[in-house]
């Protein structure tokens, strides 16, 4: 159906059309600067990965790791949704994106949810000296847990490319919405809502663990010895939180009220454009975090910080350090386990 002369004052509506996705300019801007940003922190990111010891891995390196790959899906993913966004794509990459390319950005998204989740609590734990909390930091239960969540992840997303599509006349401005069958948008509005339950899980941890490290950053300022631990615990939780909620909760705000405008609950073109650019701004936002992620790892994991150091010799002397820090978060957590 080509663009015909008969749209409205404001851009939104094509004979009985409604469209939404006319005013993609800016956000095609910020996603391109995004990427570029991005880019070199997580190929760098991966390059000290690969090169970090691994006899010293533990649970938080297990969590880091997988982010590191919800990251490199999202980068995949990313410049299909440029290119349709920009008009750029032909008609047959559109359709793609619609049934690929944007369903891997929502797997990635709610990968870098739980594993952001799983980090914060894995930290405050850190700051606990029972067994039960030290089996909950095995890495053999890291790595199946990590494991657990990638099946559920791709058990709930993966129908959504599965699932019939309409066959539609091209357009210039393709909602993917409107190339759903009945059934695949029932059960896209049923993703949603799992993954907003996952979301609000993800939250609850990441709420209980926040203000548990607080408390018990608050109950040890008479003893100097577990200042200094609980400080950098806390720390490290606030720093991980802070970019939690940055990124993630304003979409998930608007996520549920645009769903309803995707399943045709909200009929009013107006009310579904604002949902809709309501939606893409917190989606832009939600993607800072391929920004943040490189210094997560670098802040939170020794060995990356030390593979990346060896890299600039202004700072090798400064692995030493890091290396004593190493072995005393090591000899602690032996320590707890006698």
């Amino acid at each position: 159906m080509p663009l015909s002369s008969n749209v409205s004052a404001g851009g939104a509506v094509q004979g009985e059309k409604c469209i939404v996705n006319d005013q993609m300019g800016p956000f095609t801007v910020l996603y391109i600067l995004i990427f570029i940003i991005s880019l070199p922190g997580s190929l760098l990111s991966v390059w000290a990965f690969i090169r970090s010891p691994r006899s010293k891995q533990q649970s938080t390196s297990v969590y880091l790791v997988n982010l590191l790959v919800a990251d490199l899906l999202l980068l995949l993913a990313l410049p299909f949704k440029i290119m349709k966004d920009l008009g750029a794509a032909p008609w047959s990459l559109m359709v793609f994106h619609c049934q690929a390319s944007a369903v891997t950005i929502y797997i990635s998204l709610y990968a870098s949810i739980a594993f952001l989740a799983l980090i914060i609590t894995d930290r405050y734990l850190q700051d606990c000296n029972t067994l039960r909390s030290l089996r909950l930091q095995e890495v053999g239960f890291a790595q199946l847990l990590s494991l657990v969540i990638w099946l559920l992840l791709l058990l709930i997303m993966v129908p959504n490319m599965a699932l019939p599509i309409k066959q539609v006349q091209e357009q210039q401005y393709l909602s993917c919405s409107s190339l759903k069958e009945d059934i695949s948008l029932h059960w896209h509005a049923l993703t949603v809502f799992l993954c907003t339950a996952l979301f609000l899980n993800a939250s609850a941890a990441v709420l209980v663990s926040s203000g548990l490290a607080l408390k018990r950053l608050l109950g040890s300022r008479s003893d100097p010895k577990h200042w200094v631990d609980a400080r950098r615990v806390a720390g490290s939780v606030a720093a991980v939180a802070l970019a939690y909620i940055l990124c993630f909760v304003p979409y998930h705000v608007v996520r549920t009220p645009y769903t309803l405008a995707q399943t045709k609950v909200i009929t009013d073109c107006q009310t579904k454009r604002q949902l809709f650019l309501g939606k893409e701004s917190t989606l832009l936002l939600s993607a800072l975090h391929l920004c943040f992620d490189p210094l997560l790892f670098f802040y939170l994991y020794t060995p990356f910080r030390q593979t990346v150091r060896n890299m600039f010799p202004c700072s090798r002397n400064q692995t030493v350090s890091d290396t004593e820090e190493q072995a005393g978060e090591e000899m602690q957590q032996a320590t707890f386990l006698q």
